[in-house]
C-alpha cells in the first residue's frame, strides 16, 4: 500500500495533541479507533445491535489464536458468511460497524484481525511507520491461510460457507481480489478501492491483475475517480486482464465488473474520515448486497 493513499486523509500523531492513545483506542477488537485515523468525524455511522450477537471471538489457526469480530443475527443458523477485510488500521469500530450492517442484512459477518502477528496497527499514529513496521511485513500467504481458517471456524459455528462472500476496503480491497482467486468456496467478492497492480516480492508475489483468470467467483470493484493512490489507468489494466481471462473461458472474470464514482476520493466509504462521500458509499453498499445476492453469496 502506498503512503500517498492516506496522506491527505488522516492526521499524524501531532493531531492528537496531549491526549493519549488510551483515551481513543479500544482494548478489544472492534472497539475504538486506531490512533492514525484521529480525529474521528462526527458523521460516523452507528448501526444498532439489538437482535444481533456481536463481539470479539478467537479463531484457531494452527496453534495460534487469531482475534476477530463477529456479528450475526441472534438465534439464526445457517446464515451465509461474509468475510469483512479491514484497511491498514485493523479491525476498529468502523469495520465492526460494517460487520453489524451485514448481520442486520442476515449474514454471519466476521472480520479477522490479520495484522496481529506483526504488530498492533491501532497503536500507530504515523502512517509511514505503520506501513514499514507492520503492514509491509504481512505475507499474502499468511493472510490466505488465516482466511481459510476463518471460513472453517465459521462453518463449525453453524454458518453456511456454501454461500460465502468477501468484501474489503483499501488494503482489504486488494485482499478481496486475491482471496477470490485463492479459495473456490468464495461465490462473490466486493472490493472497495483496493490496489490492483504492484511489484512482486517474496511477501506479495502476485497482485489482482495477475490473478484475474483464477477468480472462483466474480468480483465487483468499487473505485473513486479522484483516488490519487489508485489511478484509473490501473483499473483499465485490471479490466484488460479480466477481458483476457474471460476470452480464455473464465466465467468469474467475465461476470466481474467495476463501478467508478467520478467525484469520489480514496476511502469514500469510510464514514469516520473526511474522505467519506455519502452518496457513493450508500450506492456502493446497495450494489454490494445486490451483488452477493445475484451470485449465490446470500
Amino acid at each position: 500500500m502506498n503512503q500517498g493513499d492516506f496522506d491527505t486523509l488522516v492526521p499524524t500523531r501531532s493531531a492528537l495533541g496531549s491526549l493519549s492513545r488510551r483515551q481513543f483506542v479500544g482494548r478489544s477488537v472492534g472497539t475504538g479507533f486506531a490512533a492514525a485515523v484521529l480525529p474521528v468525524s462526527a458523521q460516523t455511522i452507528k448501526t444498532p445491535t439489538d437482535g444481533l450477537l456481536t463481539g470479539e471471538v478467537s479463531i484457531p489457526v494452527g496453534g495460534f489464536k487469531m482475534p476477530a469480530y463477529r456479528a450475526v443475527p441472534a438465534g439464526k443458523t445457517n446464515a451465509p458468511v461474509v468475510l469483512v477485510i479491514s484497511e491498514i488500521f485493523g479491525v476498529h469500530e468502523h469495520i465492526a460497524d460494517v460487520a453489524n450492517r451485514f448481520a442486520r442484512a442476515g449474514y454471519f459477518a466476521v472480520a479477522p484481525e490479520l495484522f496481529v502477528r506483526q504488530g498492533d496497527a491501532a497503536s500507530y499514529g504515523e502512517i509511514a511507520k505503520l506501513l514499514a513496521e507492520v503492514i509491509d511485513k504481512v505475507p499474502d500467504a499468511q493472510v490466505m491461510a488465516d482466511l481459510d481458517a476463518t471460513l472453517a471456524w465459521a462453518r463449525a459455528e453453524g454458518a453456511d460457507t456454501a454461500r460465502a462472500g468477501i468484501t474489503g476496503f483499501c488494503w482489504g480491497g486488494r485482499i478481496t481480489w486475491l482471496y477470490s482467486a485463492h479459495n473456490p468456496a468464495i461465490k462473490a467478492g466486493v472490493a472497495w478501492y483496493g490496489r490492483l497492480v504492484g511489484a512482486s516480492s517474496a511477501l506479495t508475489p502476485a497482485h489482482p491483475v495477475d490473478v484475474a483468470g483464477k477468480l472462483a467467483g466474480p468480483v465487483l470493484g468499487l473505485y473513486g475517480g479522484q483516488d490519487t493512490g489508485i489511478p484509473l489507468d490501473t483499473v483499465e489494466k485490471m479490466k484488460a486482464a479480466l477481458a483476457r481471462a474471460a476470452q480464455a473461458g473464465s466465467a468469474a472474470a467475465k461476470k466481474s465488473e467495476f463501478v467508478i464514482y467520478p467525484d469520489a476520493p480514496h476511502a469514500f466509504h469510510a464514514d469516520y474520515r473526511p474522505s467519506y462521500r455519502k452518496h457513493a458509499a450508500a450506492d456502493g453498499w446497495g450494489r454490494a448486497l445486490a451483488w452477493f445476492k445475484a451470485h449465490g453469496a446470500a
